[in-house]
């Protein structure tokens, strides 16, 4: 089931395979030429095909996947036939292409699904105010014109916010078109959160773990290679981090690097990497941690069995002993007596750990010993694992443990956030983006959301200004805007609900996401293929451009055009808001890119660009002397810094805190690692719930413990069952879940193990009914011994699709499932949650790839 290469093999020699299909056949067949697909091969941009029968040009592969990988389309005779991904150079070790994946070799297939929204629609029985609310995701479509739609969203806009104020308007997504056009009229309210991170998002500045959110937090992956044993602790770079980071990652198991994996699944990175896999259970792994940080300090001998590293504590970090506490703190609130128990008469033993994480004590010292008696070990977490309600101590215990061990600063040693675009590759980036020139407008939001209370904020009138305290909200007007927060947020009913209350719901979209299904007026926009093109990083060492394919389809435009178009109809001039046109932003995003020069230290200018180059793009700009001539760059999409051992571009992180602590202090207030930390305190007491200044170990909210009815007597109770939300490899978050080819590639069951399903009495294959307080959902299973017992595998990101009679969800929306409960510095906790699961006595769930698609008709 997890054998990644078993699979791709598997696609490329079946009939229904979904590697092979890039051929011209019926790419277009929905679509007729005269709606826009035709694509323009300027002769300027683009290579010839070697057979001189088309051009291939870069086309976007934009989506948020945590990669960045190169895409090429063929065009011939004006249409889209192929495509390919890097081809640039010789693929090598030092030097590796940049390969697309699935969902980005099926790229064509989204652009062009006969999904796409054609033209602006409006809801059929919405009038001014709402009108039949009740009736939002389940109403008729109406088509309208574009001066209707600008006109009605613009009176609207006007009539709620005359009303209620501008902060009555809440924006989501962090696009700056539509929130730019909201704070030209006077502001509006808008969310945040830490949907990807979890407990990282805020506390890593304040344990001096500096940048160890998403930069410059672990070594760069040719220094990877010099690590004997890589633990990758809830990571799956197989699914979740495309790109060249699986290849990276074998390079050090090649060098001679041995792999665990600790993670409730048995992944394909552990097959891959041949780990040996640590089965825990979600939400526990910092019980485990502090199990194995006893464990260390039990079994350490300075002079026989040193696992402990004590010099690096004693001058790195504050608050391990009582010898080390911060001015003003409490002895006794020190790490190592919270570790023996001192205090609490609790000592964080193995035995203690396993009843919680599932780990046999033996296996909890066995790694514990591996860990500390190794001299070079990687440390590598995702943001899985603190994806959690209060999480922060997961946090806290995991940094604390690489310093315990000494396992930072030094080739070979590193411990952090190991996933995204810098997964296994940290480092300051080697070439930067130019910016568009288009800014933000300062100071227009009135209220910042948790995003784990938007949906109790629009239905219950308040919510809390973290750091500040509790506000009355009246959101009326909810404009969603290049994302889906409705999809991609916990409590998908409650937010459903919220959606159904207010008086109007606007989305830009280019398909009926869950964020259009529920709206009342819905927005064609255009993809990445339909507008003038974008500079984009990926890992640290390569800049990729893709410009414009074809015009946009049908009636569809671009967002900045949905912006000009709305600004225009509010009364306001477009072009004080967006002053440059939307290819002098791509020009200027080009113009702006630097590359690393060969000392490692300076920038210079990627591009070349000539007057006559300014002058066949029709844009305004000064000549330049860069890297590589702008034609050149565009064509090849890609530039790419080769890289070698022993180069100036190798990173290794906290090396300059290391050598000189007090000329190099990290984030901290103290300017050392704080293992007690006083800031996390403080800040948590203004938040939404307290978190101690060491790591400790805190049930989490709807963790493994909630799973019983008596935690002592180990009965279970009404929702036995924790829910994990795997990355897969059909879709990026919720994205490409429309496409029929990934669909049938890879079917989205519930993952279960085999003494679980025993005890349900179900086989594989079989549909299942998974319940709890928030939702219900149907799913086929697909019954593994690669998952831990009592915890189930939901994919995440498939299209919730809920039957109006029964309330029950088709589609198996892991978010569903997810409460919607701030904790701790408002982290967002996707993996916690828990259900119930029950054999399904009704008709079987038909594979989703058979289901009809969301095409409007009129």
């Amino acid at each position: 089931m997890f054998d990644l290469l078993k699979k791709a093999n598997e696609f490329k020699m079946s009939r229904r395979s979904f590697i092979g299909w890039s051929s011209a056949i019926a790419a277009t067949a929905a679509i007729p030429v005269s709606r826009g697909l035709i694509a323009k091969a300027d002769t300027n941009i683009g290579l010839e095909d070697s057979s001189g029968e088309g051009v291939w040009k870069t086309a976007a592969c934009w989506h948020n996947c945590g990669s960045r990988c190169l895409n090429k389309v063929l065009i011939k005779d004006g249409v889209v036939v192929r495509q390919k991904t890097d081809d640039t150079h010789p693929d090598s070790p030092d030097f590796p292409q940049q390969r697309g994946c699935l969902r980005g070799r099926s790229q064509r297939k989204q652009v062009f699904n006969a999904d796409r929204l054609k033209y602006p629609m409006k809801r059929k029985n919405w009038e001014p105010g709402g009108g039949k609310k009740e009736l939002r995701g389940n109403d008729q479509w109406v088509r309208i014109s574009w001066d209707e739609a600008f006109e009605l969203i613009a009176a609207e806009t006007k009539r709620i916010t005359e009303k209620y104020g501008n902060e009555s308007v809440l924006v989501t997504g962090g696009d700056i078109n539509i929130t730019n056009v909201m704070a030209e009229i006077g502001g509006y309210s808008a969310c945040y959160g830490s949907s990807s991170w979890g407990a990282w998002r805020w506390i890593y500045e304040n344990m001096g773990v500096g940048e160890g959110l998403a930069v410059n937090g672990i070594n760069d992956r040719l220094d990877l290679r010099n690590s004997q044993l890589i633990v990758l602790w809830g990571a799956n770079p197989a699914w979740s981090t495309m790109g060249s980071v699986t290849y990276n990652y074998l390079q050090a198991k090649k060098a001679g690097a041995r792999f665990i994996s600790i993670d409730p699944m048995y992944t394909d990175s552990a097959n891959v990497f041949d780990a040996d896999w640590v089965p825990i259970r979600p939400g526990t792994d910092d019980a485990l941690a502090l199990a194995m940080m006893y464990t260390l300090l039990d079994e350490d001998d300075p002079k026989s069995n040193p696992l402990v590293k004590w010099d690096f504590l004693h001058k790195y970090t504050i608050g391990f002993d009582r010898e080390h506490m911060p001015d003003g703190a409490d002895p006794k609130d020190n790490f190592k007596d919270y570790l023996l128990g001192t205090y609490d008469g609790q000592p964080k033993t193995p035995e203690w750990a396993s009843e919680i994480c599932g780990i046999e004590p033996s296996k909890i010292r066995e790694l514990a010993r591996e860990i500390g008696g190794t001299e070079r070990v990687a440390l590598l977490t995702a943001w899985a694992p603190a994806r959690i309600s209060n999480g922060e101590g997961w946090v806290q215990a995991f940094s604390a443990l690489g310093m315990m061990t000494g396992h930072m600063g030094s080739p070979g040693n590193m411990t952090g956030v190991s996933c995204w675009e810098y997964a296994g590759n940290m480092g300051p980036m080697l070439l930067i983006a130019g910016g568009a020139g288009t800014e933000r407008v300062a100071n227009a939001v009135d209220n910042m959301i948790n995003e784990n209370e938007i949906w109790d904020a629009v239905l219950d009138g308040k919510f809390l200004q973290r750091y500040e305290g509790e506000r009355k909200a009246n959101i009326q007007f909810i404009y969603h805007n290049y994302n889906n927060t409705l999809q991609t947020r916990s409590n998908i009913a409650k937010g459903i609900e919220a959606h159904r209350k207010v008086e109007f719901v606007v989305t830009n979209a280019y398909a009926l996401t869950t964020n259009a299904k529920y709206s009342d007026i819905v927005l064609p926009v255009a993809t990445q293929w339909e507008t003038e093109g974008a500079v984009k990083g990926g890992n640290r060492e390569i800049l990729i451009t893709w410009s414009k394919i074809m015009d946009p389809l049908y009636e569809s435009k671009t967002d900045q055009e949905i912006a000009e178009g709305l600004l225009a109809a509010l009364g306001k001039d477009p072009k004080k808001v967006f002053p440059f046109s939307e290819k002098q932003q791509y020009f200027n995003q080009l113009a702006g890119s630097m590359v690393v020069k060969e000392n490692g230290v300076d920038y210079e200018p990627l591009c070349t660009i000539t007057a006559n180059d300014i002058k066949e793009w029709g844009v305004e700009g000064s000549p330049q002397q860069g890297r590589i001539p702008l034609k050149e760059f565009v064509d090849q999409g890609i530039y790419q810094i080769p890289r070698k051992p022993g180069d100036n571009f190798g990173f290794i992180a906290y090396k300059d805190f290391i050598d000189d602590p007090e000329g190099n202090p990290v984030s901290s207030e103290s300017g050392k690692f704080e293992i007690y930390c006083k800031a996390i305190n403080e800040l948590s007491k203004k938040a939404y719930s307290e978190i101690a200044p060491i790591p400790k170990y805190e049930p989490k909210v709807h963790g493994y413990e909630t799973t019983f009815e008596d935690w002592d007597k180990k009965k279970k109770g009404k929702y036995p069952y924790q829910v994990i939300n795997p990355h897969y490899l059909r879709r990026s978050h919720s994205t490409f879940d429309n496409v029929p080819q990934l669909r049938e590639a890879w079917p989205n069951p519930v993952y279960i193990s085999q003494k679980d399903a025993q005890e349900i009495g179900i086989k594989d294959g079989e549909t299942v009914l998974m319940s709890n307080e928030y939702g219900q959902a149907l799913r086929p299973v697909k019954i593994t011994e690669g998952i831990i017992p009592g915890t189930i595998g939901l994919p995440h990101g498939a299209w919730v699709d809920i039957d109006e009679k029964t309330g029950i969800d088709r589609a198996g929306a892991d978010n569903l499932f997810v409460a919607h409960i701030p904790k701790g510095l408002g982290s967002s906790g996707f993996n916690s949650a828990r259900c119930n699961v029950e054999k399904w006595n009704g008709e079987p769930l038909e594979e989703d790839v058979k289901w009809e698609q969301r095409i409007i008709k009129f």
